[in-house]
């Protein structure tokens, strides 16, 4: 059996480099920003027009499981989701529709599954068949996180390597399959915003497979492991908060790494996070705090319960960052809003990174905030073309 798998593996590499002209290409045609936006729809069925493909690039859905080491559904809607999504590149071709497989608790099977060639090729066959059945454009690999614990234990020092492992595999079975039908299958990945993360895994050989980093950054301060309030999403690191954290910082440091820019895909988030009993010195900025429980806002219900209900928009012009905060309740709370995207698009273009990520699309129904992005990076973009054509 080793023997056999072996030299398909060799066969497959042959295959794979004669026809990696024919992938690379399929790269190189797509040169504008990407959105991606994660659509999470638990046991809830997508109505009609709640996604506009002409208004982002990607859809990442989220989530597939794990279950006896192979990708399955998570959520009974899920088949009916995805025919409504697939449906949509219909309306433009440039659409693509992947799925997410894991997320924050459903990462436990990671470590298990990247462990020999024998369960990677178990995971991947289910891959490929999942991706069959559905008809969907490739996979969003969301785990989190390598050599680390998540929401569980389950994870081992050998996980960095192994994921690189399972991102090659996948991109070698990937790579078959779109010279077999000429159709692209992308491989993309989640990655932490952290240090600590980068430390686990080895993104210059990670970059290697992938064709984005959707960089999640947000969450850098929550209130329950965050005793001051801070930006939980800044695009600049503001001095005075010494726990040095911003997007522009992560991005530094990925690209230090050797993720190129060009991969890079900026996270940012449409909710927000609450700190309570926060004194009102600096506007609640930098100050003491409790969790709030339950109290993750998404941007809906800080527009419309929050913002002008005596709560009072502030804004930080070192970080680039919003925050609200009620002097009567003594609550504060971080978040993103139109002026604050804005400033990540054109950060994005200036840095000439792979686009925009957003975590999730059901935050935002009224649409303000994919406006924003969708504005900012595709105005900017046609302008440059048609300078560049004078």
């Amino acid at each position: 059996m080793f023997q056999r798998r072996n030299r398909f593996l060799s066969a497959a590499l042959l295959l794979s480099a004669l026809t990696l002209p024919f992938i690379s290409n399929a790269v190189a045609q797509s040169s504008a920003p990407i959105i991606v936006g994660y659509v999470f729809k638990p046991d809830a069925t997508l109505q009609p027009g709640e996604v506009d493909p002409h208004k982002l690039t990607r859809v990442n859905y989220a989530f597939a499981n794990i279950k006896d080491g192979r990708m399955v559904t998570g959520y009974k809607s899920d088949e009916a989701n995805f025919a409504a999504l697939t449906q949509l590149r219909k309306q433009n071709p440039s659409f693509t529709v992947l799925v997410s497989v894991g997320g924050w608790l459903w990462s436990s099977h990671f470590s298990d599954v990247a462990l020999t060639a024998q369960s990677r090729h178990i995971f991947i066959d289910s891959v490929m068949e999942f991706l069959a059945r559905y008809e969907l454009d490739g996979l969003d690999v969301d785990w989190e996180f390598p050599g680390m614990a998540g929401s569980s234990r389950n994870f081992r020092n050998v996980d960095g390597q192994n994921c690189i492992l399972l991102l090659k595999e996948l991109r070698l079975r990937f790579d078959q399959e779109s010279a077999r039908t000429h159709r692209r299958l992308y491989l993309t990945i989640a990655a932490g915003a952290s240090n600590e993360y980068l430390a686990h895994t080895e993104m210059s050989k990670v970059q290697e497979y992938v064709d984005t980093v959707n960089l999640m950054a947000y969450d850098y301060v929550e209130p329950g492991s965050e005793p001051l309030t801070g930006h939980h999403a800044p695009l600049f690191t503001n001095p005075a908060d010494i726990r040095n954290y911003s997007a522009d910082a992560s991005v530094h440091a990925f690209e230090k790494a050797g993720v190129p820019a060009k991969k890079i895909i900026l996270g940012v988030p449409f909710y927000g996070h609450m700190w309570g009993q926060v004194a009102d010195l600096d506007h609640g900025y930098l100050q003491p705090g409790k969790p709030v429980p339950h109290a993750n806002p998404p941007y809906s219900i800080i527009t419309t319960t929050m913002l002008d209900h005596g709560f009072i928009r502030y804004w930080d012009p070192i970080a680039s960052a919003p925050y609200l905060y009620n002097a009567t309740t003594q609550v504060f709370v971080s978040y993103e809003d139109p002026e604050s995207l804005a400033a990540k698009c054109r950060y994005v273009l200036n840095q000439k990174l792979g686009g925009v990520m957003y975590w999730d699309h059901e935050s935002d129904p009224s649409g303000v905030l994919l406006d924003t992005i969708s504005q900012t990076l595709l105005t900017s973009t046609t302008g440059e073309e048609k300078s560049r054509r004078k």
